[in-house]
Parts: C-alpha cells; sequence; structure tokens
C-alpha cells in the first residue's frame, strides 16, 4: 500500500526534523503532579474564569475539552452530562465556525461511542480549522472505528503533516498494527517516545510500546515497557494493568490477582479481566462479584448517554450467555463494520455453533493483516470447529 510507505517516510523525516525537548520531569522516579490533579486545576482555573466571563465561548469549549478528558483518565462517566453542557454553551454563544467547541464535541461523541455523531463533528470541525490537527485525530478515531481504514489513514497523515507530536505518532503506530506491520508500528511508537515533552507522554508511550508486545504475545518485553513507565509515573493505571497481565502470565497469580484488585477499585474499567483472571482460577463466586460490579458500572454509563456493547458482549461470552454475546456483537456491527467488531461477531458466533458463519467474519477481522494475539485465538478455534 503507497500510504504506508509514505508514511514509514514521514515518521522518520518529522522525528529528524523536529527538535526533541525531554523534560528533567521524564527521567525521575518521583511521581509528578498527576495527569488528573492538573485536569482538575484546569477545570477550576476555566471555572473562575467563566465566572467573570461568562460569554467567553473559547472557555467554554476548553471546558468541555477538559471535562471529556478527565472523563477519560478518571473512567467517571458523570464529566461526559458536565462536558455536554459546556460545549452546548459554547456553541450557543458562537453558533457559527465555533471549531474549538465542534473538536469537543467530537471527542465527547467517540467517548460515548457514537461514532458517526463523532465523524459528523469533525467533519464539521475540518470545514472550520482545516489547519489542526486535533481536528484530524477526533476524525481518524471515529474512522477507524467506523471501518473506514483509507478515511482513517488519510486523517493520520494529516496529522502527522501538521504536528507530529505523541498523539499523532500514536495513531500511526495504531494504524500499521491493524495492517500487520508490527516494527513499523514499534519504530512509529518509538518516535512517539523520543517526542515526548513530559513525564505523562513517557509514560504512555512506553505502555503503547508495552501493548504491542503484549498483543503478539511478548510478555517479556512487554514488561521491560511497563516497568520503565512505571519508574516515571508509579501510579499510572494502564501500566499497573499491563504489570497485572504479566504476572498471570507468568504464573504468579496471587501476586497479578491482588494487582488487579487494588487497580479494579480505582480504575473499574479493568474489571473485565480481574474478573476473567478469577473465573480461570476457580474464583467463580469472586468473579461473579466483579462482574456485578461491572454491570452496574455500564448501567452508569448508559445513563450518562455512553454504552459499550463491544465490551458487554466479551463480557457475555465469558460468562457463558452465548446468546447474549452475539446479540450485542450484532447490535454493534449494525451501527459500525470495524476489524474489532468483526471479531466479536466471529467468537459470539462461534460460540454459537454458527462456526461457517463465524469464519466469514474472522476473516473481515483478519483482512487488513491485524494479527492481534486474542484474535488469532478467536481464528484458530474457528477453523478447527470447521475442521
Amino acid at each position: 500500500m503507497r500510504f504506508l510507505v509514505i508514511l514509514v517516510a514521514a515518521v522518520a523525516l518529522i522525528a529528524a526534523a523536529v527538535t526533541i525537548t525531554q523534560s528533567d520531569e521524564s527521567t525521575v522516579a518521583v511521581e509528578p503532579i498527576s495527569r488528573v490533579n492538573r485536569l482538575r486545576q484546569n477545570v477550576d482555573s476555566l471555572q473562575a474564569r467563566l465566572n467573570r466571563l461568562p460569554g467567553d465561548a473559547s472557555g467554554w469549549a476548553q471546558l468541555g475539552s477538559s471535562y471529556v478528558e478527565l472523563a477519560r483518565t478518571t473512567t467517571d462517566p458523570t464529566y461526559y452530562v458536565k462536558a455536554q453542557g459546556a460545549l452546548e454553551r459554547s456553541m450557543k454563544l458562537v453558533p457559527e465556525g465555533n471549531g474549538e467547541a465542534m473538536i469537543g464535541m467530537g471527542a465527547l461523541a467517540n467517548a460515548r461511542h457514537d461514532f458517526t455523531e463523532a465523524k459528523d463533528w469533525a467533519t464539521r470541525a475540518q470545514a472550520v480549522m482545516p489547519e489542526t490537527a486535533e481536528v484530524y485525530g477526533v476524525l481518524a478515531d471515529a474512522l477507524t472505528q467506523l471501518g473506514d481504514d483509507k478515511g482513517a489513514m488519510d486523517a493520520v497523515q494529516r496529522m502527522l503533516d501538521l504536528k507530529p507530536n505523541v498523539t499523532a505518532f500514536t495513531r500511526a503506530a495504531y494504524h500499521f498494527e491493524l495492517h500487520g506491520q508490527e516494527a513499523e508500528a514499534r519504530s512509529a511508537m518509538q518516535r512517539g517516545l523520543e517526542s515526548a515533552t513530559s513525564a505523562d507522554e513517557v509514560a504512555f508511550c512506553e505502555y503503547q510500546l508495552g501493548e504491542l508486545a503484549w498483543n503478539v504475545r511478548q510478555a517479556g518485553q512487554a514488561s521491560e515497557h511497563y516497568e520503565r513507565g512505571l519508574v516515571t509515573s508509579p501510579k499510572d493505571p494502564a501500566l499497573l494493568h499491563g504489570r497485572a497481565k504479566v504476572l498471570a502470565a507468568q504464573g504468579k497469580i496471587d501476586k497479578a490477582l491482588a494487582g488487579y484488585r487494588d487497580l479494579t477499585a480505582r480504575a473499574p474499567q479493568y474489571i473485565p479481566d480481574y474478573a476473567r483472571l478469577l473465573a480461570q482460577t476457580g474464583r467463580k463466586a469472586e468473579a461473579d462479584q466483579q462482574y456485578d460490579i461491572l454491570a452496574k458500572q455500564q448501567k452508569l454509563l448508559e445513563s450518562q448517554g455512553a454504552s459499550d456493547d463491544l465490551v458487554a458482549s466479551a463480557v457475555a461470552a465469558d460468562r457463558g450467555d452465548n446468546a447474549t454475546a452475539l446479540r450485542l456483537a450484532e447490535a454493534e456491527w449494525a451501527k459500525r463494520q470495524s476489524v474489532f467488531v468483526a471479531d466479536a461477531m466471529a467468537w459470539a458466533l462461534h460460540l454459537n455453533g454458527r462456526h461457517a458463519d463465524a469464519l466469514s467474519y474472522s476473516d473481515k477481522a483478519v483482512a487488513l493483516g491485524w494479527r492481534d494475539a486474542t484474535v488469532l485465538e478467536h481464528r484458530n478455534a474457528i477453523l478447527g470447529a470447521i475442521r
């Protein structure tokens, strides 16, 4: 594919051209002020400003976007409603040409998994702010989830052209990973690490490098990246999740479960993995307790305008509720035909004994070249059932 050659070259050229300004904070073991605290401080500052200047449309847009990021970082869905209120206030003040608020609305829609709406907002923002990299970040995320590979590819390339920073390199790496180009994905993510300008970004890049290794079952290499990230940010939930996954893979089950127990108390998005490990190790009653907590969390998400049928389908499959797993996967496929949903469809169909149908969706899941280990495990099980 011609684009992929161009993108590799762009990543290399950009990295050579950009002056790297690593902060001292990224090299010390003392944990800096957390991203959550900085976001909350920013929210407090914006609220104080808006109390003085309630007609500041840009301020309301910034506040809304900060709430979206807080929701993502804390997994507290109540921030979604606050974000929507602030962004709508900005749009009311400046109904036309308010690209800043449009970007925020697109990011909010992505966070709520309404990817069609996110695409619409990003397209509107693009017409107003065509030279703004953040527009293409929102657009790339939405198009990736909707299964528009060419559109996502173009958005990522435009992002790299406009602002070759961590967020752009991360999306480039993700694009390569979905196409089975592991070396290129690692190279892009390494460029992101080299361009990091804060401890948060260093930790984030180490996590992403760890995930690239983990997703192809290179647990040792993944662990090295997770642990390097934890030196920079010892309480980072994603990195702690990485550590717990590795401990489980190494057979250190008690340590892994202890890690998950502490982690999920403040980061409930990792409950599915915790519950799955509990069930796999014969702790069914404890697993059921975690699944009950997850069900309540899902209801809270839905009450705040968000949903995640993809995760819900996987959870149902883990619990042996195969009919529900298929129903949820089908509902998600009706909304978006991405490789992620194709894999969910394939697995749910397989669990329901429809192996030939499952294979057709498995073909879709790997059509781009995606070689995620779990996806391949699903595919091998389906092929085994057909033989």
